[in-house]
């Protein structure tokens, strides 16, 4: 009999994630009958109990916010992707009962791209400057070879897009949200804002747009999304990243190489069909 293995995502709040589908599509595609995903309401002050209290048959977390930075001293150890914009989003648990954290987000970012055709760009622009920003930067450190713009809303945030421009050896640039509109004429644009934010951006969408990363699933497709398909842009949205990132997550976890993405990413559109 095989022993029973279990995974979960954690945050709060928590009851909107589409993680559980994913995993569990890549579960019953692999043939992992005895492996479970489930998901747990965790607040930051919650955390720490959560994690003592995971036994041997735990196999790894998913974490979303507000965890993704709580988490880390809780750990045996940390990549080298997650130390870079000190955020961990997995947590593999090894047979030896060590914690490790990793990052797949990053990964994740750069993998949905390229399977859009996006291997490199000489300049990006950065919509937002949030905890996703920063690992938006982290992705283009690896694929873009000149400067990246982010506009923002303050100086505060602007200076730490400049920190996370240094610390990753990017060259960070930023421009004010008045300014948003001139974001719309880089060869890759990622919108990293919470919904609604951009939907002002939509009717000054170029007539030759380049590729547009807008990390939003739900609601889906945004305004500025919609604008860009209809001049021809590309268009990589939020399900593209967490699809990728959850089958990044499914192989750390599990072992089994490749996770079946095709089968995720249509269980994802299915939920969010129904919603």
């Amino acid at each position: 009999m095989s022993t029973i293995r279990r995974a979960a995502v954690l945050g709060s709040p928590i009851a909107h994630s589409l993680s559980p589908v994913l995993h569990r599509a890549a579960y019953a595609e692999l043939g992992l009958d005895h492996w479970s995903y489930d998901r747990f309401e965790v607040d930051e002050a919650g955390l720490p109990g959560f994690v003592e209290g995971l036994d041997a048959s735990w196999a790894g977390l998913s974490l979303t916010m507000p965890l993704k930075r709580a988490v880390i001293p809780l750990l045996d150890s940390v990549s080298e992707t997650a130390s870079s914009v000190e955020a961990v989003n997995t947590v593999v648990l090894t047979e030896d009962g060590r914690r490790v954290g990793d990052n797949t987000d990053i990964p994740g970012m750069i993998a949905a791209l390229r399977e859009r055709g996006v291997e490199k760009t000489e300049s990006a622009s950065v919509l937002g400057a949030g905890a996703t920003a920063s690992s938006a930067l982290a992705a283009l450190s690896e694929i873009c070879t000149g400067p990246v713009t982010a506009f923002v809303r303050s100086r505060h945030r602007g200076d730490e897009m400049r920190g996370w421009g240094e610390r990753l050896g990017i060259d960070v640039r930023v421009a004010d949200w008045a300014e948003a509109e001139q974001a719309l004429h880089a060869p890759l644009v990622i919108a990293t804002t919470p919904a609604g934010t951009t939907d002002a951006l939509a009717g000054a969408v170029p007539d030759a747009p380049g590729t547009l990363f807008d990390v939003l699933y739900e609601p889906w497709p945004t305004a500025l999304a919609t604008a860009w398909s209809a001049r021809n842009g590309a268009v990589v949205g939020g399900l593209d990243l967490l699809v990728h990132q959850a089958a990044l997550q499914v192989e750390q976890m599990t072992g089994r190489s490749p996770a079946p993405l095709a089968t995720m990413r249509r269980a994802g559109e299915q939920a969010l069909a129904a919603r």
